[in-house]
């Protein structure tokens, strides 16, 4: 990379993950994968961990619009679950974990103020359901334990021709790295599967709206690209597209 693309770094936020420890910071903390980071790094992004504000598990849009306007790109990363009863369901399953009313409230503000400021937005698993969720949809809350769950497991995901995660990873199909037990089950308005497992999981999904010259670009993957972006090209191409539609917002 040349030093005046290195001084021109696009600013990428990255919503902080709640952590009820971390043994060398001796408090509980906010975090980010350093895979997840240094995948946009290597992109020639600037990753910015910003912190989850939503008291009483209530987001200010006003406050989040204001605080997302000083970003080229946002990405929306994994996580723990969403509470059921954001996407309507009147009890959660026993599978469901590590669920947080701020993050849910935060993380969920920023996908549709995202949206609406047209910033380019990359969302990778529970990134996915957030903005499904956002744009109400819904989601199976368990997968059917293990044997039926992606957890620990790579496999083969087919990507539509045509698609936008088709074209940025030059490939129709992909080896995913996957860690959910959730998945979507109704889609959110305007959003489109692009992408799914064998067993008809959907991998990714795009907005129609979205997409190259629009200001818009958006994408949203149920694998981890983090996990084999260093040794994977078409992975780490997900973070440089996202890089460089957030340069095209300068």
């Amino acid at each position: 990379m040349n030093d005046t693309r290195a001084a021109h770094r696009p600013l990428v936020a990255v919503p902080a993950r709640f952590s009820a420890s971390a043994s060398a910071l001796r408090h509980a903390a906010e975090v980010n994968a350093r895979a997840l980071v240094e995948a946009v790094w290597r992109a020639g992004g600037e990753p910015a961990t910003i912190h989850p504000h939503a008291p009483g598990g209530v987001c200010d849009p006003a406050q989040a619009a204001a605080r997302l306007a000083r970003f080229d790109a946002v990405l929306l990363p994994g996580g723990g679950d969403l509470a059921p009863h954001r996407y309507g369901a009147h009890e959660a399953h026993a599978a469901v974990y590590d669920v947080d009313d701020e993050q849910d409230a935060f993380d969920l503000e920023v996908a549709r103020q995202a949206l609406a400021l047209r910033l380019p937005l990359l969302a990778v698993c529970r990134g996915l359901q957030v903005v499904n969720t956002a744009l109400g949809g819904t989601l199976h809350q368990d997968m059917g334990g293990p044997g039926r769950e992606h957890r620990h497991l790579r496999h083969p995901v087919s990507l539509t021709p045509g698609s936008a995660v088709a074209a940025v990873t030059g490939a129709d199909k992909a080896e995913a790295s996957c860690y959910h037990h959730q998945h979507v089950d109704r889609l959110g308005s305007g959003l489109t599967a692009t992408a799914y497992a064998a067993d008809g999981t959907v991998e990714a999904v795009e907005l129609e709206a979205a997409g190259p010259g629009t200001g818009g670009w958006f994408l949203a993957v149920q694998w981890h690209p983090e996990d084999t972006a260093r040794e994977d090209p078409a992975q780490q191409r997900l973070f440089d597209a996202l890089v460089a539609a957030a340069r095209g917002t300068r």
